[in-house]
């Protein structure tokens, strides 16, 4: 996968990342895939749990050194570890090299069974951003770690990525592996939510993903053609999540929804 150097093996020597123009806390660099030890670090983690201000004050990372921030953890029931999260780059590729419309419309055309067998209706129009997409990161990662979470034992990591969208390819994320092998083919679709909605990964389990939304759609028609999107990157959120129809997640989980969370099974 083409990839910026990775700056990681840096913070062997240097710890806080001074020489990277960073202060990092105290935090370990990860390498653990499901073969064994990577051949350079996959990510660096935090030691202490995340708290708010923690994002906003490692945001610069991005721009001194190619590291995209993200908050890993657990969610009830799965291990909040990312060195036990089975993690595979080599079956990443490149998110570059995939279409995200073609993405999507093979997937929803794989389900459109649970689809009423309708037509792929294409993408969703671009909304409009109202806030400037890293800093509203930060305020939904604030938010998870500053009160009740979804996740559990969140800390904040930095992973060396060309874009956020890009971060579950970096460090071979599999997650998703019931849906595709290859997560790059997702990471498409969240470079194009990126482009067209100011979505940030802001988040990440062992089977799950939530982002951070600065375009939310603001009408029921807007909303509705996002959900087409969100059913073929993520069927089980629907399927499995008590929603009677497309129209009805649309209602209540896309409508004005300034984050977007996904769970694979």
């Amino acid at each position: 996968m083409a990839t910026l150097p990775n700056q990681l093996p840096t913070l062997a020597a240097d710890p806080a990342g001074r020489s990277l123009g960073l202060d990092l806390p105290p935090g370990a660099l990860l390498d653990t895939t499901v073969e064994g030890s990577w051949d350079e670090p996959l990510l660096w983690r935090a030691d202490a749990p995340a708290a708010p201000g923690d994002w906003l004050r490692l945001a610069s990372a991005r721009r001194t050194a190619g590291l995209c921030p993200v908050l890993v953890g657990g969610r009830t029931g799965s291990e909040p570890h990312p060195d036990k999260w089975e993690l595979d780059p080599d079956l990443a590729s490149y998110p570059g090299d995939h279409d995200a419309e073609e993405v999507l419309a093979d997937l929803w055309e794989e389900h459109s069974a649970q689809a009423q067998d309708a037509d792929w209706p294409g993408l969703a129009a671009a909304g409009v951003v109202d806030v400037d997409p890293d800093v509203w990161a930060a305020e939904v990662a604030d938010a998870l770690v500053g009160g009740p979470s979804r996740l559990e034992e969140p800390r904040l990591a930095l992973v060396p990525a060309r874009r956020s969208a890009d971060i579950p390819a970096a460090i071979g994320w599999c997650g998703p592996v019931g849906l595709t092998d290859d997560v790059a083919e997702l990471c498409a679709v969240l470079r194009s939510w990126e482009d067209r909605f100011g979505v940030r990964v802001v988040a990440l389990t062992y089977d799950q993903l939530i982002v951070s939304v600065a375009a939310p759609p603001r009408t029921a028609a807007e909303a509705e053609a996002i959900a087409a999107e969100h059913y073929a990157f993520c069927p089980a959120d629907i399927t499995q999540g008590g929603h009677a129809s497309l129209r009805a997640y649309a209602e209540r989980e896309v409508l004005g929804a300034r984050s977007w969370t996904f769970w694979w099974d």
